[in-house]
């Protein structure tokens, strides 16, 4: 009969790190995935109306965002007056030309046929306001708007 020996030191064995690299870019390839950058950060008030028949944009990567309401708590030292928010700045109806512009100019030729401009307009927003937009929108050939809701019905709220 064969004799057996005890280790006398009774270390662990040391942990393979084989599957660390793997471990590592599976968590990283998930997280690339599983992300999403916030584009804007809002300026102002944005409680979009409801209405009851919407339509889920296809393509979000060929939308302009313009928002208008009040400024938010942190900027009440403009007033309360409806402003434009174009990208991460306030701005004025003026504006709006040179920012369509620069949208187009971002993206490939044949897309900009199917740009849409989504108005995210606070329900409290001015209305004359909304209409001084539209009119830049016209004086630059962007006809095609959305009007950016939230789903519900318009006379519960």
């Amino acid at each position: 009969m064969g004799k057996f020996n005890k280790k006398k030191g009774g270390e662990l064995p040391a942990i393979s790190t084989a599957s660390l690299p793997d471990i590592v870019f599976m968590l990283l390839f998930f997280f690339m995935v599983a992300t999403v950058m916030r584009e804007n950060t809002l300026m102002i008030k944005n409680d979009l109306p409801y209405a009851d028949q919407v339509e889920k944009l296809d393509k979000k990567d060929l939308v302009m965002y313009i928002y208008a309401g009040k400024p938010s708590d942190a900027y009440k030292n403009l007033g309360t007056e409806t402003k434009i928010q174009l990208n991460d700045k306030f701005a004025d109806v003026s504006e709006i030309a040179a920012f369509i512009a620069s949208e187009r100019a971002s993206k490939r030729e044949e897309l900009v046929p199917f740009l849409t401009t989504a108005l995210k307009v606070d329900k409290d927003a001015n209305m004359g306001t909304i209409m001084d937009i539209k009119q830049e929108l016209r004086k630059v050939n962007a006809l095609k708007i959305n009007y950016t809701t939230k789903k519900g019905d318009v006379f519960s709220h």
